[in-house]
């Protein structure tokens, strides 16, 4: 099995030694617009297996496409990250540009790989592969929503003094400010959280979560990756062994809560066919609401884009 991941920066990197470290592919090929770079990181990565007896094949190149031919997944991690003080939609057109030519190159050599979107902004992005690459919508997905899930359950078991591996919930909607927290789905160890703390207070935990990326920006001048490599692989994995794990990520609505042609975040199973199923919950008139706000915040960015795909 053969993963590309396109992009030798901090995500980029980190998801190639996370994955290699599953021992479940056979190769990966790390791709940058700076060969040095991939060619590097691939080389130390590649040195700390030996070391940790892993066999996966690591391999970095420039922007030789060709490379990454017969790919079961493509992880496009590219694009400029935020630094301090920016927004996520003040990437939208540099990332935009770099996503559809990626995207437009990576398909001709792998027409059947399943693609995992990084980039930021996140549902933008991954709507701009979707289109680009002309594939049915369950093969072009987009992390977010695990690595949202992943912070708010870790400030929720900070503030409870409780494993966050008994923290189970669901977050729908956009990445970042507008993404909609399901305090009715929300549990502990199948104990509904409302037991432990109040709506409210759980608000507090949500809007530190919505700000959980800026806060890591402020401190590093960087976006984070460890936490979202480790997310891509959680998507890989569950993808390549067929797991048909529920995770939520920004999948294309078809109707789903009256939504359609949109990238939204969503509770899915995803196996070996990509997104086999999107889930629709009961949703009370708040939620909806919510969802709604988030789809709109989408929508618009969406009108920004200055270029055509």
């Amino acid at each position: 099995m053969k993963v590309t991941i396109i992009g030798a920066g901090n995500v980029g990197s980190s998801c190639a030694s996370l994955l290699s470290h599953k021992d479940i592919v056979t190769e990966i090929v790390l791709l940058d617009i700076k060969p040095m770079i991939s060619k590097g990181k691939s080389l130390d990565i590649s040195q700390m297996n030996v070391v940790c007896d892993i066999n996966t094949r690591l391999i970095g190149f420039g922007n030789d496409f060709s490379k990454s031919e017969n790919s079961e997944i493509i992880v496009i991690t590219c694009g400029i990250p935020r630094k301090q003080g920016m927004d996520r939609d003040e990437l939208l057109n540099i990332n935009a540009e770099i996503i559809h030519f990626v995207t437009k190159k990576s398909i001709f050599f792998s027409p059947k790989a399943k693609f995992i979107i990084v980039s930021n902004p996140l549902d933008i992005m991954t709507y701009v592969s979707y289109v680009t690459s002309n594939i049915d919508s369950s093969s072009v997905i987009g992390m977010a929503g695990i690595l949202d899930s992943a912070r708010y359950r870790f400030f929720l078991s900070e503030k409870l003094n409780i494993s966050p591996y008994n923290i189970h919930t669901v977050l729908l909607g956009g990445h970042g400010d507008y993404m909609v927290p399901l305090y009715r789905y929300t549990s502990i160890s199948g104990i509904p959280i409302k037991e432990f703390i109040s709506e409210k207070e759980n608000e507090i935990i949500i809007e530190k979560t919505r700000k959980g990326g800026e806060e890591i920006v402020n401190y590093l001048g960087t976006s984070a990756w460890m936490a979202p490599a480790a997310s891509i692989v959680e998507m890989i994995e569950s993808i390549l062994k067929n797991s048909k794990k529920v995770f939520s990520c920004s999948t294309l609505l078809k109707g789903e809560y009256g939504i359609k042609n949109i990238y939204l975040g969503m509770p899915v199973v995803l196996g070996k066919n990509g997104i086999e199923r999107v889930i629709e919950l009961n949703l009370n008139n708040e939620e909806i609401d919510l969802l709604k706000m988030s789809y709109n915040s989408v929508k618009n960015t969406i009108k920004k884009l200055k270029i055509k795909i």
